[in-house]
């Protein structure tokens, strides 16, 4: 059991690490929203099939909607917006701007009705996060760098965090709505995402920009990668990890994924790794560990006193 954890594990790594230098690729040919739509298409549809076929009970119409709900959160508003941003900034800029989601978690939660107040070790860890992705992004230029990050790629990308955010809480707080089975939950968000992420790419125009004689084998590559590995293995890789493995650890990949991401962005498509892209990054990455390990003090205080109280 321990070695298939641990596998499953690195898939997890090493699979949503990849994601970002494979949507990149895959945008180069083949129009973001258009792109974006196919991968959660195709594995919406596979992932769906195969949970009907293995005996999971039909989703109800009020799981539809919750599940829906999520999908355009998720899948439009956080995965259409990364692989938008990905024409104009490098996978490992992406890749460490996303890694700040669990900072608007805690924000969200902080400032929604009846949400969680953050200890004054997470709002720490909020403001350091904060601080890294100013520094990475650096808007009025400060360092005097030559490589400059696109603001409104960086501001995107800022988007695409709330918005999973959003649709992560939203999951949480109606987590009782949806079906028993976690991949065909994911199932059903990739194949309302996918129509929204195909009715953005009709809206903005993307499908006259589609030349499918101009798809290059290495966009097609990437766009199969995403599909096969990163929307299905990976899916069923976390899913089955949540069952089977500690939370704590199984939050370790919102750590790995950006230290992937631009390590895999480096060697294969030589995108650059400055000294203020390392800076920013361990700032990110730790002030994350300090909110989830504060958030798991927290817990584990909580059901210790609970425990004593029965």
């Amino acid at each position: 059991m321990k070695l298939k954890v641990w596998l499953a594990l690195w898939s997890v790594y090493i699979i949503w690490g990849s994601t970002y230098l494979a949507i990149r690729i895959a945008v180069e040919t083949i129009p973001p929203f258009l792109m974006a739509a196919a991968r959660m298409l195709a594995a919406g549809v596979i992932l769906y099939a195969w949970m009907m076929a293995s005996g999971a009970p039909k989703p109800t119409r009020r799981e539809w909607k919750v599940t829906g709900v999520i999908g355009v959160f998720l899948l439009v508003g956080g995965n259409g917006l990364v692989t938008w941003s990905e024409q104009r900034l490098t996978s490992s800029v992406a890749a460490v701007i996303i890694g700040s989601m669990p900072l608007w978690i805690v924000l969200l939660d902080a400032i929604r009705p009846g949400g969680i107040k953050p200890h004054w070790l997470t709002v720490a860890g909020v403001l350091i996060g904060f601080l890294g992705i100013v520094i990475l992004i650096d808007p009025f230029n400060l360092s005097q760098s030559s490589q400059s990050v696109d603001m409104i790629g960086a501001l995107a990308l800022v988007l695409a965090a709330l918005s999973w955010s959003i649709g992560s809480i939203y999951g949480r707080e109606n987590h009782a709505q949806l079906p028993k089975t976690p991949l065909l939950v994911s199932g059903m968000e990739m194949l309302i995402g996918g129509l929204g992420l195909l009715l953005v790419g009709t809206l903005t125009g993307e499908w006259s920009r589609l030349n499918l004689a101009a798809i290059s084998p290495n966009s097609l590559f990437a766009l199969g990668y995403l599909i096969f590995f990163g929307s299905i293995i990976a899916f069923a890789s976390f899913s089955w990890l949540l069952g089977a493995a500690p939370t704590p650890l199984v939050a370790t990949y919102a750590y790995v994924n950006p230290l992937v991401a631009i390590v895999l962005g480096n060697l294969i498509a030589q995108e650059p790794i400055s000294l203020r892209l390392i800076f920013s990054t361990l700032l990110i990455i730790g002030a994350v560990v300090l909110i989830n390990m504060t958030l798991w003090l927290r817990s584990r205080r909580a059901a210790s006193v609970q425990n004593t109280t029965i």
